[in-house]
C-alpha cells in the first residue's frame, strides 16, 4: 500500500482546536490529559513512548511545569508522530518517509512506536473516542451526504490495517458492519441511499473479513466474505462484489487450490470496462496468486500481464478507496511472491528485492510476510545465508503484531534453516528464536 499511512496518537486529534494550541506552545501535558481523557492511553504508556518518568507526565497533565528543553521537545514529538509544523520544527525524517532503503530499525525504533501506540489505542476504544475516527449519529431520514461521512469514516479507519494485525482491528471493523446493519434496518432513506449504503456495508463486511482472516479467525472472515457477497449484489455494485469472490478465492487456497483458481476467474468475469484500473488490477493479482500456488505458470504470467496492463493503461480517474492502495510497487511484490511458489528464484528475488526497498517498514506485518517470499526464494536457489538474514529481518518486523500470518510464513522457513545450523548466521538466528 502506498497512500499516506495512519498516525500515531496526536495527529488522530488534530481536528481539536485545543490540541492544536498546546502543540504549537508545546504545552504537551494538555496533550497527555487529552489523550488519557478521549482515548484511555495511560500515563504511563505515553511515559514509555517519550522516555519521561510516568510521575513527570502526570506533573505535566496536572499544568505544573513545562517541557523546555529543545531536544525533549523533538523527541517527544517525534515518539507521538507530530508533524513538525505543528511544533514549529522543520519537516521530521518520518513525514517523508524517505529512510535509505535497508535502513535498520531496532525493537525501539519510531515504527514500533507508532505500532504500540494505535495498538493500545483500539484496544482501549481509539476509533470511538477520537475526533478524528467520530461515528455521526444518523438523522431522521438518511441522506447521501450522511453516506458520504459514514464512507470517509470507514477510509480512516482502514489505514488502522497498514500499521496493525487482524488481532488488533477485527472488533474495530465488525463492529462498524453492525452499525452499518443497524442503519440499514431502521432508518428512513430513498432507494438510491439505500443502494449505496448497502455498497458501503459490503466494503466493510470485505473489511472485517480480511481482518478476521489476518488474525486467524477463518470461519468467520468466510463468514463475513460470503456475506459481502450476497451484500454487493444486492447494492448491484460489480466491483465490490468481484471482489468479495476475489477474498474468497483467496482464503480458498488452503484447502482447493483448483477451487480457488475458478473462483479467482469468476472475479475477473466480473471486469467490465467501467472497472477501475485498480480494482481489475487487484482481481487479476488474486487470478495470478491462485494460479501459481496451484502450480501453472501460464496461468500466473498471462494474469500478471493483465493486472500490469490495467496499471500501465489505467485512466487518470479516482479510484475506490479499497483498492487505491494496488500500484505497480505491490504488483512487484505480488509477481515475485508468484516466481516463488513457482519456483523460479531467479525471477523472483531481483523483483522482490527492488520492490521491498520502496515498501515502508511502517506496513510491518505486510513487509514481514513479503521478506518470507523473499527468504523462500533465497533458500531455492541455495542462498541459504541471505535467507537466513532475510528471515531475521522478518521476525523483527513481526514481532508485537496480532496477526497469525507472518509466524506461519516463517516456521517452515526456520525448519529449512535447522540443518543448515552449521553456519553462524544461521546458528544465531536458531539461538534466537529457541523456546
Amino acid at each position: 500500500m502506498t497512500y499516506e499511512p495512519p498516525t500515531a496518537l496526536p495527529r488522530g486529534l488534530l481536528s481539536d482546536d485545543d490540541v492544536q494550541r498546546a502543540l504549537a506552545s508545546h504545552d504537551f501535558g494538555t496533550v497527555f490529559r487529552i489523550a488519557r481523557e478521549r482515548a484511555g492511553i495511560s500515563y504511563s504508556k505515553i511515559a514509555a513512548e517519550c522516555d519521561i518518568k510516568p510521575e513527570r507526565v502526570g506533573t505535566l497533565a496536572r499544568g505544573q511545569g513545562r517541557i523546555t528543553t529543545f531536544e525533549k521537545v523533538v523527541q517527544i514529538a517525534d515518539a507521538l508522530r507530530v508533524p513538525g509544523a505543528l511544533v514549529g520544527l522543520a519537516p521530521r525524517p518520518w513525514e517523508a518517509d524517505d529512510a535509505p532503503a535497508g535502513t535498520s530499525r531496532t525493537e525501539n525504533g519510531p515504527h514500533v512506536r507508532r505500532r504500540t501506540i494505535l495498538q493500545a489505542a483500539t484496544g482501549t476504544g481509539l476509533a470511538a473516542a477520537l475526533p478524528v475516527f467520530h461515528r455521526p449519529d444518523p438523522p431522521s431520514k438518511i441522506t447521501n451526504a450522511y453516506v458520504d461521512r459514514l464512507r470517509e469514516r470507514t477510509a480512516r479507519l482502514r489505514r488502522l490495517d497498514d500499521v496493525l494485525g487482524g488481532g488488533d482491528t477485527y472488533r474495530v471493523y465488525l463492529g462498524e458492519v453492525q452499525f452499518t446493519k443497524g442503519v440499514l434496518r431502521k432508518g428512513s432513506f430513498t432507494h438510491d441511499v439505500r443502494l449505496r449504503l448497502t455498497a458501503l456495508l459490503a466494503e466493510q463486511a470485505q473489511q472485517a473479513g480480511w481482518s478476521a482472516f489476518d488474525g486467524g479467525r477463518h470461519r468467520d472472515a468466510r463468514s463475513l466474505y460470503e456475506e459481502s457477497r450476497s451484500v454487493a449484489r444486492d447494492a448491484q455494485d460489480h466491483d465490490l462484489y468481484g471482489n468479495s469472490l476475489a477474498f474468497l478465492a483467496y482464503q480458498t487456497i488452503a484447502n482447493d487450490r483448483r477451487a480457488a483458481v475458478k473462483v479467482a476467474e469468476d472475479s475477473c468475469a466480473t471486469i467490465t470496462a467501467r472497472t477501475p484500473s485498480t480494482v481489475r488490477a487487484l482481481l487479476y493479482e488474486r487470478l495470478a496468486w491462485a494460479c501459481a500456488v496451484d502450480g501453472q505458470p501460464n496461468g500466473t504470467d498471462s494474469a500478471l500481464k493483465a493486472a500490469r496492463e490495467a496499471l500501465d493503461n489505467g485512466p487518470d480517474e479516482p479510484q475506490p478507496d479499497w483498492s487505491v492502495w494496488v500500484d505497480h510497487t505491490e504488483l512487484d511484490i505480488m509477481t515475485g511472491r508468484c516466481w516463488t511458489e513457482l519456483r523460479r528464484p531467479l525471477r523472483a528475488v531481483p523483483v522482490l528485492t527492488e520492490a521491498l526497498a520502496r515498501y515502508s517498514d511502517d506496513h510491518a506485518r505486510d513487509k514481514s510476510l513479503y521478506l518470507s517470499w523473499l527468504a523462500d526464494a533465497y533458500l531455492t536457489a541455495g542462498e541459504v545465508e541471505q535467507a537466513a538474514e532475510t528471515v531475521s529481518r522478518a521476525l523483527e518486523l513481526a514481532t508485537g503484531v496480532a496477526s497469525t500470518r507472518p509466524r506461519q510464513r516463517l516456521a517452515p522457513l526456520l525448519a529449512q534453516l535447522r540443518p543448515h545450523a552449521d553456519i553462524p548466521i544461521v546458528r544465531d538466528l536458531l539461538d534466537q528464536t529457541a523456546g
